[in-house]
This record gives structure tokens, sequence and C-alpha cells, in this order.
């Protein structure tokens, strides 16, 4: 933006961080919803910008959910992505890697509880274990900030509004996650959610025709869809009087 407006004033469309939530009700299948938040957090090692990195869940199912969680973090194989068994690869550089782990750090700083994960995988490579810290208050660095690692906050909601409330208490908006089989809810939260995009009962649900782009720090603009091509156009008026023209 500070270029375009140092040069040309070219048009910019920007698509920036993301700090997702991925609210999960107590009428979910909680083997589904563990799966389901797992994917949207720990896939391409959390380094995607719309990973579900805050997971809200409605207390009828969070001791539940925590204790299935950790269960599953802690089977995931880390290593050499070339091999089959392996679920999760190294960081991309050691940077991020290092920017991860002090991450970590904070949240143990700031009084969040480390459930499984945390440290970092043999004695070569930029390897993370899966990591998930629970008692995540809203204003911990963990909870605000857009770390790009493997790292998932866990909370506690109890009420609709409650969970929207606290899905909106960032300055990021690029996408959401729901999971619930009441429609009513579903459709409700998507559209008090600020989000660009948001997924229900599914989660990086990506397609050609689906415009995808955030709000808030995230951005502005889309990709895809035909909304996806207004930032390639420009739109030019022209008017012709057709009664009382001079030359008419």
């Amino acid at each position: 933006m500070i270029a375009a407006a140092n040069s040309n004033l070219k048009a910019v469309s920007l698509e920036l961080g993301g700090k997702s939530p991925l609210i999960i009700f107590d009428d979910a299948d909680v083997d589904k919803a563990v799966d389901l938040a797992h994917t949207a957090i720990f896939y391409n090692k959390g380094e995607i910008c719309v990973a579900g990195s805050r997971v809200f869940v409605q207390e009828g199912i969070y001791d539940e959910f925590v204790k299935k969680s950790a269960e599953k973090a802690k089977s995931q194989i880390v290593g050499d992505p070339f091999d089959p068994l392996v679920s999760q690869g190294p960081q991309v550089d050691k940077n991020q890697f290092e920017k991860i782990l002090r991450y970590i750090d904070y949240g143990k700083e700031d009084g969040a509880t480390l459930l499984t994960g945390g440290k970092a995988c043999g004695e070569k490579g930029y390897y993370i274990e899966p990591t998930i810290f629970t008692d995540v208050k809203e204003d911990m660095r963990i909870a605000k900030d857009e770390i790009f690692g493997p790292v998932m906050s866990l909370m506690k909601f109890k009420t609709v509004e409650e969970a929207i409330e606290k899905a909106n208490n960032t300055r990021y908006g690029l996408a959401a996650g729901i999971v619930t089989k009441d429609i009513d809810v579903a459709n409700r939260v998507s559209r008090s959610v600020r989000a660009g995009v948001v997924w229900i009962n599914c989660y990086f649900a990506f397609d050609n025709d689906a415009p995808f782009g955030g709000v808030k720090m995230s951005g502005f603009g889309k990709d895809g869809g035909l909304q996806g091509l207004e930032k390639y156009l420009k739109t030019k008026t022209v008017v012709t009087p057709i009664y009382n023209s001079p030359w008419l």
C-alpha cells in the first residue's frame, strides 16, 4: 500500500494474516470435531493463513474434547514429510522455527497450561511437536498473534452469544469454522462472525467459484468468484444524451 501510494496509486488487494476461530458446540460428534480441529491447525505444520488456531469448545463437551485432542496430538508422527507414515514435517526455516518456540514460551509465561507438545523434535532440522494449550485467555499473546505454526489455543465457552463475542475479539478476520448439528445456530453464528469465509462442519473447503479474502487486519479484496475479477477491471461510465442533443 505504501509503495502504491508513493508511486502511481495502483489499486492493491491484500490477503494478510489470520487468527481464525473454530467454534465447536456441544451437540457435535466429539471424535469428528477433534479430527477437524487438528486438521484446521496442524495441516501444513500450522503454516497456513486460515489455520484454526483459536479453538472454542462449549462446556458440555470440553473435558472430553481436551482428553481426546491430547491423545490425538501425541499419536502424530513428526518427521520426514516424504515418509508416508509421517503426519507433520518441518517448519519452513530457522526463523519460523525459533518464532514458534518463542511463542510457546510466551504461552507458558502468560499462564496458559501446556497440555501436550511444546518442544522441538530430534536434534536436527526444524521440527516441532504438535502443541496444545488449555486455560488460554483472550489477552494472551498466543491467542492474539498469528504464530503460523502447530500451536492450538483451546478455550471454553457457555452460550452462543459468548462464542460470537470471543470469536470476534481479534484484529483479524480471515476465516472461521463452526461445528454443530443445529442449522439455526450455524446460520446465526455464520452471520455474526466477522470473517471473510466461514466453514460449517468442514474446513479448508476452497473452490475457484467461491470468493476468498479477509476483513479487518486480514486485508481486503477477493480471489475467486466474480468478485475476484473486480481487482483486474476498471469501470468506465460513458454518458450520451439522446434527446435535445445538438448533433441529433
